[in-house]
Parts: structure tokens; C-alpha cells; sequence
């Protein structure tokens, strides 16, 4: 990849594309298990501008943001972007058809939101939702009222931060234990719809994407988790399968060096820094980490003693 800015990662057609513009045009570049990469960041991190259906508009300060946050836009770009609009619910109602789903990232960890039925899953994707599905569909007025119910209900929560999605990952449940809690929150959550001038789909497949995300066994017992990156700081290694904007990194390749442990990067801490090849490195370096292992089980800690 050229030494272009980086807008971030996001899934296409069912594949994971890690996006790039130089303010002209865009380029995005498929993220799939055993790629080896070798870029340098260069900076400062500077906000991503707005993103339309028409691309990335730059943005007019070139504002810089924060190394180590969550978010590439600067105050200013955010309020103008139609995508957090919605999310803010700027946005009453834009003519388009409207998904609820309901998702399960955990045990006892159920989200509801809502999506463009256009976007087909596509969102759900985005969110590394282990296991989904959709409930049902209309007008986004009618559709944020049915999320809002079932929020407020106590059945399924709006929100999951990163992190705990992340801890779940250690523990998820079999694959029958998973769909059965999704099965029983969407009983509970069908009948408390009714009359909310939506069409309820209670009979939605369900979708299991463990084994997409490369989380049939569970994430590595100790990785590294990547928590900001610096100017000249570079990432080199063999990405595993992506969950969502999530990318387990080995920093040498499978087997070469077994002592080093996995990086885990959120693909957002790239957007806004400038990226390119970097084929002479051989290290990861300028990164800002903190580990992480898998906590014992409760079971094995009481056999202690």
C-alpha cells in the first residue's frame, strides 16, 4: 500500500477490506487469515474527514486526533457525518427499510440495534456479533421504537463496548448453549413488539459466525493488546481471521519465534495515521501495549484448595 491515510477497516461482500485514500481516490485491500504484512505509520494522526456514499471528504482543519482513541474524526467532522447522525438520532426518518436485530456476543451479553436493510449483514459483521439475528423490519422511526422497548425492557442492551466483547471471547459458549440463550431472548422480545408497526420476522435464521472469526477455540490464552500507535512505529507479521474490526497479529510467522505472543489490534487505532510497505522491518515496534491473559476458571481455582 502506498503512503496513503487510512479510513479504516470494513466488511464487503463478506470479506474484510482495510480502506486507504489519498484525497483523490481510494484504495482498499483485502485482510484475509495468513496475510503477511510490513507497514510503517507515519504521522500525526489527523481526523478522517466525512464519510458518504460518495467516499471520504477530507477534512477542511486537518485536525489531529488523539494516538491512543477510539475515534479518527475531530468535533467538527463528526457533527457532519450522516452515518453518527443516525446513530445520534439527528436523523428521524430517511425513507429507507430498517433491520432489528438481536445478537449475542456472550453469555448474558444480548444487543439489540437496527441496521439498513440494505447493508444486508454487513453491520453485524462490523460488530463481531458471534451469533445474530433479525426480528424485524420497517421505517427507522417504527424500528428505533422497537430497539428502544426491548433496551428499556432489560432483555437486550443497546451497547457493548469493545473491551468486554473482547473478554467474552475467552469463554464463549457451545455453539447449542449460544443459540439457545438467542432463541430465548427472542421469545421474550416478539410478543413485546406486537402493535409497534413493525413486521416481525420470528422465524429469522440464525447466524453463527465463530467460526468466521477464527473463535471456534476461543482466543489466544495471552496475547498483547495494541493501545495506541506512535509515529514510525511499524506492524509486522501474519494476520489471523479479522472479528469484526479486530485483527490478532503473530508478529513473526506461525512457529518462528513461539515465545512471541499475538498482538491484538483494533483496526480503528490505524484510521487517520499514514500507512506504508514496510519490507525491510522485521520487528514491531512504537506501540503502545498491555497485556492480556485468560483468567482461570472458576472450577480449576476451587480444585486449588
Amino acid at each position: 500500500m502506498a503512503d496513503w491515510t487510512v479510513t479504516g477497516l470494513g466488511w464487503h461482500d463478506g470479506v474484510p477490506r482495510l480502506s486507504a485514500t489519498d484525497w483523490r481516490r481510494e484504495h482498499a485491500r483485502e485482510i484475509t487469515a495468513g496475510l503477511r504484512i510490513g507497514w510503517r505509520v507515519s504521522g500525526p494522526r489527523r481526523c478522517t474527514g466525512v464519510r458518504s456514499s460518495r467516499g471520504n471528504r477530507r477534512c477542511p482543519y486537518r485536525e489531529e486526533v488523539a494516538p491512543e482513541g477510539g475515534t479518527s474524526q475531530c468535533e467538527s467532522c463528526q457533527r457532519a457525518d450522516p452515518g453518527l447522525a443516525l446513530a445520534r438520532d439527528r436523523i428521524l426518518d430517511d425513507g429507507r427499510t430498517y433491520r432489528l436485530y438481536l445478537a449475542w456476543f456472550g453469555a448474558g451479553l444480548l444487543k439489540v440495534g437496527l441496521t439498513g436493510e440494505h447493508r444486508g449483514i454487513a453491520r453485524l459483521l462490523d460488530q463481531a456479533a458471534p451469533v445474530f439475528t433479525f426480528v424485524g423490519r420497517g421505517r427507522l422511526p417504527a424500528v428505533r421504537r422497537a430497539e428502544l422497548t426491548v433496551a428499556q425492557a432489560g432483555l437486550a442492551r443497546e451497547r457493548v463496548r469493545s473491551s468486554v466483547k473482547s473478554a467474552a471471547w475467552w469463554g464463549l459458549a457451545e455453539v447449542a448453549d449460544r443459540r439457545a440463550e438467542l432463541l430465548a431472548c427472542r421469545r421474550e422480545v416478539l410478543p413485546l413488539l406486537a402493535g409497534h408497526g413493525i413486521e416481525l420476522l420470528p422465524d429469522g435464521p440464525l447466524v453463527d459466525q465463530v467460526a468466521l472469526f477464527g473463535l471456534a477455540g476461543g482466543a489466544p490464552a495471552a496475547y498483547r493488546k495494541v493501545t495506541a500507535l506512535s509515529p514510525g512505529a511499524t506492524l509486522v507479521g501474519t494476520v489471523r481471521p479479522a472479528i469484526g474490526s479486530h485483527l490478532f497479529i503473530d508478529p513473526q510467522g506461525p512457529g518462528e519465534h513461539p515465545d512471541d505472543q499475538p498482538l491484538l489490534l483494533d483496526t480503528r487505532l490505524l484510521a487517520g495515521w499514514a500507512l506504508a510497505a514496510a519490507d525491510d522491518v522485521r520487528r514491531c515496534t512504537g506501540l503502545g501495549l498491555r497485556d492480556c491473559v485468560r483468567p482461570p476458571d472458576p472450577g480449576e481455582q476451587d480444585a486449588l484448595f
